[in-house]
Formats: C-alpha cells, structure tokens, sequence
C-alpha cells in the first residue's frame, strides 16, 4: 500500500509487519508490550471515541503527554479523523500555556499525569478550558481517556463502516499538527504542519537509517518535538518496535534491558554519555587506565575511509576488543546508529564514538522542515565530521549571497498558525524557506552549519564572533555545563559560564577545597584559578578575535525549568542577557557590583 498519510503506517504495519511488541514501555518494574493488532485496535477506537464526542475534520487537542504508547494510539486517533494534534512540552511557563491554549483554539486537553496537570491547571482555568481535560493516568477530579476509548467502542459497534469512510477523506495536504516553537526569543510560534510534511521525510530518510525491520528502538526525547517525532514514524516505517524509556535517568539501564539497535538524542545527552565513559576511565587504575586513554585518544584522532592508514587501523582493531567493545556493552550490545538532532554536535564526539563502532549520524532541521534537511549516511563518502550530511534527495538547498541556508521542498510547513504575516517573513516569493542558519555546502551536497544568522555579532574592531562554534569547543570541557558567549559592539569576546558543578564538586573533594554553597564555590581563589586555566586553554584552539578574554561564572544550573535553556536546551540569549545583566557590565567594567544575584543552590 502506498504511504501518504501518517496513520498509514499503521495500516501498513498491521498488513505487513505484524509484531507482539509494536509499542513497550517500562512500568512498575516491568515491560508492557503492544502487539501492531493492539495499537491499531486503540487508535481506531479513540477515533470513533472523539466522533462519538462530536470532534470533526480541524478540531484541535492539546496533549501534554510523557513518552508512553497512549501517545501513539492518541496521535492515530486524531490524525485518521482529521483532528489536528498539538503536542506542548511539559516545562513551559504559565504565560506560554495560557497562549497556546488560546490560539490554537484548543477543544480539549489530554495530559499523561497528575503531574503534568498541575502545570496547565492554571492556564487552563484562565482560558475557559478548565472543564475538557482528560488524563492518561487516574487523576482525581479529571475525565479518564480510557472514557473516550469505551465510547468509541460503544460507537464503533453502531457505525462499523465509518472509520474507513472518514479515513478516505483525509488528504496528504490536510493540516495534520500544529507545534509551537519553543524558541529562544519571543512569543511561540505555531506551526502547520501536514500529513504530507512528515511523510516526504520519512521516505527521504528511510533508506539512510540502518536499522533491520526486526529491530528496536529506544525513544525518550519528548515526542512533542518534532525530531524524536519524525524519528518515530520513520521506525515504525521500518518495521522497528518501539520502547519508551523510563526516564531520562534510566537510560543506560534500559539500554542494556532492550538492547535496540538504536536511538535519537540531542547532542548534550550524547556528551554526557560520554563523560560518564570517561569517567569510569578514570576509575581504572594502572595499565588498564592508560590502556583507556590511549584508545580514547586513538578515537579523536579517527578518519573515515582508512585514510590514517593500515598502522592506526591495526592499533584501532586492538583498541577495539580490549575497550571499544566494552563500550557498546554499556549501551546495550546491538546499537547500529545514535540520531544526532537539535543543536550542534561536537566534531569529537562524532570521531571518537564511530571509531568505537558506535555510528553517530548527526542530521539537521526545524520544526518548519518536517524536520531533517540533512542528515549524515552511515558511511564514506556520505558522512563527513563537522558537517550535517548530505541534502536529502527530496529536499533543495541553496545558500544565499549572504550565507543563510534556504530550503524548498515537500517538508516545508504549510506556514504559521494565524499569522501570514510572519509567514512570508520566512518563506520568500519564489517559495525559499529562509532558515537563520548560516552554512555551505561541499562535495557530495554535503551541507556545513557555521552558525546562526541573528546569532553573529560584530566586535568594535570590525571582527565577526560565530558565538555558537566558540560555545561548542568550551562545552568540550567537562568543567563547563553551559556558556553563552557575547561582545557585541565590545573590544573583547567574553563569556558567562555555567558550571558542571557534579564535576566540580568532585574536583574540589579530590583538592580538599571546601564550601557552603555554589555561591560561595564560584568564589574561592582555586576555583576560579582553575577555570581560568581551562578557558586558557582552549583560547590556544580558537582565533585570537574568538578568544574569551574575561568571564563570569554562575551558581545555579541552567534548565528549560528555570528559563535559560529551551526545552530543546538550547541557551536562551536574550533571557540570559537579563538574569545576568550585572555581571555582563562586570565583564566590560560598566559596574562593580558582584552580579551574585541567584538563589543558593547547593548542588
């Protein structure tokens, strides 16, 4: 059968790629698996639950729902009946709920939890939506979505014959989901996106991905983005089942218990796996510690294609079965390829897992792209380090005169929710999508992020700072959690550092330095001698105009829960710039306030 609209999947899973664990997810202690029969059975009676409830062709529902099946039976449910799905994080602030609510005219609300109910009670009550909240989990005092499902059996026994009727008048270009941006700046933008969007790129993506039809997939990136969305139809696309992790803590515990072939993560989890290697290297003792290190090393110096020659593949080979192989047991033993999306991935990283035989495949996109634009294959000359990938074939690419990547093709949005205005803003006259991003494109249609458009600044001496490339090689350093890197119209590129302070505290027990809090941390002599080494040395690597001259470390974390990190924990600039406007002036000597303005937060 010919696939052209999300729910096609499923009928095309249930006609050829039957399985007894479609969906699974970990609960109380055990897995609960979902045959395709199941999942089909579900969606279709939460289709004819909502026809039963009056929901027709348009209708929107939010869902604030954590990775489980129900997520899955309720995006069917929705799509097959032309309900239009608006999936939202779980971290967004009141103000943002109350705005999505509003105006993507929301009908009904779905969340997973108690918990989650919690954070849109209010936003709801406010906007007249208080009284059609439904929930996945018992809730007291709210509706339970099993309710929905024994309508629409109750419905389905009247009127057998409807579904298959409704089904057929959804077209691919029907308006399938609207997903606000969360954004670094500015109010969240809603975008439309069509069954036709996500399924141009699935089949642009399905070949690139190496993983068998009989394979797993482990899946803990919220599904309210659109990457681990797109991710997860391109799975099941395949034939793959999918299994929920617990949580984002439990992730090498569930790993090494499903033992997939793979899984997506942006790239902050993908260097916190590797910090953890690294620091169960450090454990080791004698030659199996420097054995570690010297295959680590061996791994950041990797090439693809042999091209470091017989010698490096041969001390590789050994560098292999005596640590390398230990590291794909950590994660599970089978894992073919790691989805890179949503923020840059360090060079480094890329170099030394594929060494190790783990495949990264970094990609780009947005959320206005469906979302992948470019994704790196699994092998040369496909795949390059410090790039994104090859273009894919169904999608265009061109960089502008002044250095923009600009998109056209079958997973462009279908615009902004009520708001053409800002619409033609992105997408010119000639149908260009202008994505913000600054790139080139090399041999192979390979395609190289340098940086964001809005993003480089100028320093008074004329010299332009590309601050998320400055970023990522300071974030290389397991001292540094976050930075944010500024000089606009200044003399100097600065920084200010958020620290890794679990790393932090360990450094400091190991040197006998003692404090109360992070507050008082970020002050002793040490510390910040330390960190001025650091930055130091990583000043060697960079141009001498990127260079960080002075900077300011901080004493809370950044998290998309308290506002400096998106939910795809990318820094928010501009709401930095306001927390730590002190400080800033400290670092150009407009002020000689401390700048310690945050809460204790005793790590």
């Amino acid at each position: 059968m010919k696939i052209e609209r999300t729910f096609d999947i499923v009928d095309q899973l249930v006609e050829k790629l039957q399985r007894e664990d479609a969906l699974a997810v970990k609960r109380n202690g055990k897995w609960e698996k979902f045959s395709t029969l199941q999942y089909k059975e579900f969606a279709d009676n939460f289709s004819y639950g909502l026809l039963a409830s009056g929901f027709k062709k348009g209708d929107k529902i939010v869902t604030i729902i954590n990775n489980r099946p129900e997520w899955n039976f309720i995006d069917v449910g929705m799509a097959q009946i032309g309900v239009v799905h608006v999936p939202v994080y779980a971290n967004l602030g009141e103000v943002e709920y109350e705005h999505i609510l509003n105006h993507s005219d929301a009908k009904m609300i779905i969340v997973s939890s108690n918990e989650f109910f919690q954070k849109i009670k209010q936003a709801a009550e406010k906007t007249g939506r208080g009284k059609i909240i439904y929930s996945v989990d018992p809730v007291d005092g709210l509706r339970n979505w099993s309710e929905i499902i024994e309508a629409g059996k109750k419905n389905r026994a009247k009127h057998n014959n409807e579904l298959p009727a409704v089904k057929n008048g959804i077209r691919p270009d029907d308006l399938m989901s609207i997903i606000y941006t969360s954004g670094t700046t500015g109010v969240p933008k809603g975008v439309m996106l069509s069954h036709r969007n996500f399924v141009s790129n699935v089949d642009g993506s399905y070949e690139i991905l190496p993983v068998p039809a009989e394979g797993k997939f482990l899946s803990f990136l919220p599904l309210c983005h659109v990457f681990e969305r797109m991710v997860n139809y391109l799975v099941q696309r395949r034939g793959c089942a999918v299994y929920y992790a617990e949580s984002i803590e439990t992730i090498g515990d569930n790993l090494r218990e499903v033992n997939p072939e793979g899984f997506a993560a942006v790239p902050r989890v993908i260097e916190k796996l590797y910090d953890k290697l690294i620091l169960k290297g450090k454990e080791l003792t004698g030659i199996k510690k420097s054995l570690f290190f010297w295959a680590v090393d061996l791994g950041l110096k990797y090439e693809l294609n042999k091209a470091n020659g017989w010698w490096y593949e041969t001390q590789r080979a050994i560098a292999d079965k005596l640590i390398f192989s230990k590291w794909r047991e950590a994660l599970g033993g089978n894992i073919e390829v790691i989805v890179s999306g949503g923020a840059a991935l360090q060079e480094r990283l890329a170099r030394v897992f594929n060494a190790a035989g783990i495949t990264i495949q970094e990609g780009y996109g947005l959320t206005e792209t469906s979302p992948v634009i470019a994704v790196n294959h699994k092998d040369y000359p496909n795949m390059k380090f410090g790039t994104v990938g090859p273009v894919l074939k169904n999608v265009e690419v061109k960089i502008a005169e002044d250095g923009e990547i600009l998109m056209k093709g079958p997973s462009l949005m279908m615009g902004y929710y009520k708001d053409p205005d800002k619409t033609e803003e992105v997408i010119d006259k000639d149908g260009w999508f202008h994505t913000g991003d600054i790139g080139e494109l090399h041999e192979h249609n390979i395609l190289k992020i340098t940086d964001r458009k809005k993003e480089i600044f100028k320093l008074s001496t004329g010299k332009y700072v590309a601050p998320q490339v400055v970023e990522n090689k300071f974030k290389e350093s397991s001292f540094i959690e976050q930075i944010m890197v500024v000089g606009e119209k200044e003399k100097y590129a600065a920084a200010i550092i958020c620290p890794a302070f679990h790393y932090l505290h360990s450094w400091c027990a190991i040197h006998k330095i003692t404090f109360q809090d992070n507050r008082d941390l970020i002050q002793k002599p040490a510390v910040l001698k330390r960190y001025q080494e650091e930055v130091d040395m990583i000043n060697k690597h960079l141009g001498r105009h990127e260079q960080i001259k002075k900077f300011e470390l901080v004493c809370q974390e950044w998290t998309p829960e308290t506002g400096e990190l998106s939910p795809t924990l990318k820094v928010k600039r501009r709401f930095l710039k306001e927390k730590y406007q002190v400080k800033l002036d400290r670092l150009y000597g407009y002020t000689e306030e401390s700048g310690l303005i945050e809460t204790d937060d005793d790590d």
